[in-house]
């Protein structure tokens, strides 16, 4: 059962919903303001991997302008490929 975070794009407010099944229908609406306008977004995680004593870093975001309003870039440690 996955928890997936939701932006409104009315309010701004970021919220999370847990669904249940996927074959169930429900009334989506932002928890604040009740709005159906909002943006399935990616969800920040926190895992460590082995002991290593190397400096901690985790995953960085830049945020800007676009076309769309705003857009973000995510930098994820780990191996590039």
């Amino acid at each position: 059962m996955p928890i997936y975070e939701f932006k409104c794009l009315k309010c701004n407010t970021f919220f999370e919903l847990l669904v249940m099944n996927n074959n169930d229908e429900m009334a989506l609406s932002c928890p604040k303001c009740e709005s159906e306008n909002f943006e399935r977004v990616l969800s920040s995680t926190s895992f460590a991997m082995g002991a290593g004593s190397g400096p901690k870093s985790g995953a960085t975001s830049q945020t800007r302008s676009c076309s769309s309003g705003s857009c973000t870039t995510y930098t994820i440690p780990g191996p590039n490929g």
